[in-house]
């Protein structure tokens, strides 16, 4: 009677591994997925990162997450801990594009679907902004306005730059002077790089203005962490009409700005609360063998004060 026992429980106990190896395959195939966080301090890429953990639990998928708090030696550590866990597909964020070889190399070069950085060699597929369309809409936008409300007869374009960034830099800052370009040509144009985070923007544009004379600047950024680093210098100068604003991807700390800050113009939206609905899925395929397309775009949208309370909900703004 105990032997028979003993039997029962072991055909139950394979069919049970053969039943869990068939339902691993149903759900897109087995393995590890990791995550290099660009810098969860950044609002907007914590919104990433979030939307990324949600859609993994969703699926069941495990996660390896590391914060490269934008430093390129921490991005570098990130990798190698992803190699020490032996991940099968990463969704890399880090910002550092002339590091990206030696980070695919520190996870062994398994296929990566980039995040609004390339990251050549390993890449795979690119998510995110489609940066020269993002540009160009919010550079047509501010553009226009300029044209609209002052026949383009204004004092100067600054443009808030990052080439760390790499071809997402010069794509999208490319693009807003191609769309600025449909409407006004571009005067006495100041360009700061580094000023995609908000201190160092505060403190080259505080360092500019003073040189920049004029009521009439436009201000465009690669990111909305630029345009909160410029708002608070013309702030602090005293010059808070004399500057007119265009960001990129429209996270949470500059909805009220653009709600009501008449100066600012216009932004484009990247909905980074949604990259996981996008990032997830194709890591499944990567790790089901199958392949997936090169480029993944996130939907664009520009927002202004008009149409951001449709889209968001703006409170809070004291």
């Amino acid at each position: 009677m105990r032997k028979s026992l003993k039997m029962v429980i072991a055909v139950l106990a394979v069919f049970t591994l053969v039943a869990t190896a068939c339902g691993n395959d149903d759900d897109g195939g087995d393995g590890t997925v990791g995550y290099i966080s660009l810098g969860d301090s950044v609002p907007f890429v914590k919104l990433v990162s979030d939307s990324i953990q949600r859609e993994a639990d969703a699926a069941g998928l495990d996660l390896v997450f590391c914060d490269s708090e934008i430093d390129a030696a921490k991005a570098l550590s990130c990798a190698q801990l992803l190699g020490q866990r032996d991940v099968d597909v990463v969704l890399n964020f880090q910002v550092f594009q002339e590091s990206s070889p030696e980070i695919c190399a520190a996870y062994g070069d398994v296929p990566t679907i980039a995040i609004d950085i390339v990251q050549p060699p390993c890449e795979v597929a690119f998510m995110g902004a489609n940066n020269a369309g993002a540009g160009e809409m919010a550079g047509a936008a501010i553009g226009k306005y300029f044209k609209d409300n002052f026949n383009c007869e204004y004092d100067g374009y600054i443009s808030l730059e990052s080439t760390a960034a790499g071809a997402a830099n010069t794509d999208r800052m490319g693009g807003y002077r191609t769309g600025f370009t449909q409407h006004c040509d571009i005067v006495n144009e100041r360009v700061l790089d580094g000023a995609d985070r908000t201190d160092t923007a505060l403190e080259q544009v505080t360092d500019l203005l003073p040189a920049l004379p004029g009521n009439r600047i436009a201000v465009v950024a690669i990111n909305e962490d630029g345009i909160i680093g410029a708002l608070a210098a013309a702030r602090t100068l005293g010059r808070d009409g004399d500057l007119y604003y265009s960001g990129q991807g429209t996270d949470p700390s500059i909805w009220c700005e653009v709600r009501d800050n008449p100066n600012y113009v216009a932004s484009t939206a990247y909905f980074p609360e949604r990259y996981g609905e996008i990032l997830i899925p194709a890591a499944q395929k990567l790790l089901a063998g199958e392949s997936v397309d090169e480029l993944l775009f996130t939907e664009h949208q520009i927002i202004n004060s008009e149409n951001i309370e449709d889209i968001y909900e703006v409170t809070d703004c004291g």
